[in-house]
């Protein structure tokens, strides 16, 4: 009787900790949020050496060179690098590196670099992010991978488990409604870049529509939205892909337009290690802007806070007027990459029992301001450190906000590469739009619009 009694009370212990772990913080915690944290839950000081500013309000004013739907300016573009880490130094900087970061130093020794600029702690959002944010500190919680309890704002700004920060970068602030143009590159092994798509992109995110509440966005539980339509290259010009991700990820859609079919088809497997059709297949679902996709793939382990050098910052990226100035043989072109220290919350990925996946692990670095996880490696199943992924940011103040921008990843075996949403040949960056009917992203609005 006594040992039932032992493991009965281990099963109680046991399920209280895994609540506990799961459960919205307390009032008191909350309360941080307006004092030393910021409204997004990241520390609100400068770092003990004064190399990370204290954060006072993020980047609101205009840009010079900003033009309202068009091209963006760089609020830093008078400043220099305070140095650079190449093959020949990184070693006194391998503590602020990731594995990935330094292992492009090692593989390109003579090309790869990365230029260290003053930090700007940039980040900013409208002020109802900021209160629905507060609001969800104390109400939203994990439900096994699927988070419940909020809306309009960071869901789990004082975070406590690695799925919680994955789900801030999912739910990450970017803005309500917007379009890009952009195109779309793989680097060969050989250094040779191959276009894969030039297209125009709508993007929605119902879960920050400023009249909304939670109990409407719990009926329709739809996050992201997303369209594109390629123009090119003329093999591909005419294709498109419509995407509907929900806070359920098995319930994503995904659908696809062929010219050579005539027809829509939806996607039986839109997530993880499939192949995207919006990158033409090179990237999978789960590296687009570092990690989109579901958490039931992994086990996340939460390892902690830790200041690295990431990219940041990257209006330099797009002020370059065509991409051969921005694309290297293997990478974007260093000349044009602000890198910058920060915090970053730090989640490893383990494949979880019974599940299937080409990168077994994986860490991703998620930066405290924003959310967005900015830098990610991944491992494949030999051990070996197979892919680091990346998204670079720029600052937007018409939103307000530090949002991604240009994404890709490198193959640190094969030496073949992505480089994807680059802007530097259009005429608009990343324009902020009104709000979209629903139509625009289903399947008929699509084939409407593919060519055939």
């Amino acid at each position: 009787m006594n040992h039932r009694i032992h493991i009965v009370a281990g099963a109680v212990v046991a399920l209280l900790t895994a609540f506990s772990a799961h459960a919205a913080v307390t009032a008191d915690e909350a309360a941080k949020l307006k004092t030393e944290l910021t409204p997004f839950g990241a520390e609100k000081a400068a770092n003990k050496d004064g190399t990370i500013p204290a954060w006072t309000g993020g980047y609101t004013t205009p840009i010079p060179g900003d033009a309202p739907g068009g091209r963006r300016g760089d609020p830093f573009k008078a400043e220099k690098p305070l140095f650079s880490i190449t093959s020949k130094n990184m070693d006194q900087y391998a503590e602020k590196l990731a594995d990935g970061t330094k292992a492009l130093l090692k593989k390109y020794p003579d090309q790869y670099r990365v230029d260290v600029y003053p930090t700007h702690r940039t980040a900013a959002a409208p002020q109802w992010v900021y209160d629905n944010t507060f609001k969800n500190a104390t109400r939203a919680k994990m439900n096994g991978d699927i988070p419940e309890g909020a809306y309009g704002g960071i869901p789990f700004p004082i975070p406590k488990t690695g799925a919680e920060v994955l789900w801030n970068h999912l739910l990450r602030w970017r803005g309500t409604s917007w379009q890009w143009t952009s195109t779309q590159y793989q680097l060969t092994a050989d250094g040779k870049p191959v276009m894969t798509t030039d297209g125009t992109a709508e993007q929605q995110m119902p879960y920050y529509f400023q009249d909304g509440t939670l109990e409407s966005f719990v009926k329709a539980p739809e996050y992201w939205m997303i369209r594109l339509i390629n123009s090119g290259p003329p093999i591909r010009a005419g294709e498109a892909i419509t995407g509907r991700l929900n806070i359920d990820a098995s319930k994503d859609q995904a659908w696809v337009y062929l010219t050579g079919q005539r027809r829509v088809r939806k996607l039986p497997n839109p997530c993880c290690d499939t192949p995207t059709p919006a990158t033409a297949g090179v990237m999978s679902f789960d590296e687009i802007e570092t990690f989109t996709g579901r958490l039931d793939r992994f086990d996340w382990k939460l390892a902690g806070k830790k200041e690295i050098y990431i990219p940041y910052n990257g209006n330099k990226l797009l002020q370059p007027k065509s991409d051969a100035e921005v694309l290297g043989a293997h990478f974007a072109n260093p000349d044009h990459v602000r890198w910058e220290l920060h915090r970053v919350w730090v989640v490893d990925a383990t494949l979880r029992q019974g599940q299937r996946h080409q990168a077994p692990k994986s860490r991703y670095y998620c930066d405290e301001d924003t959310w967005l996880c900015l830098l990610a490696d991944r491992w494949d199943a030999n051990g070996q450190l197979w892919k680091t992924v990346w998204t670079y940011n720029f600052v937007a103040p018409d939103i307000p906000g530090t949002v991604g921008g240009a994404i890709g990843f490198n193959d640190l075996i094969s030496g073949a590469a992505y480089v994807g949403n680059l802007y530097n040949s259009k005429a608009s960056q990343y324009a902020i739009k009104p709000r979209y009917p629903d139509g625009v992203f289903t399947p008929d609005a699509m084939a409407g619009e593919g060519v055939r």
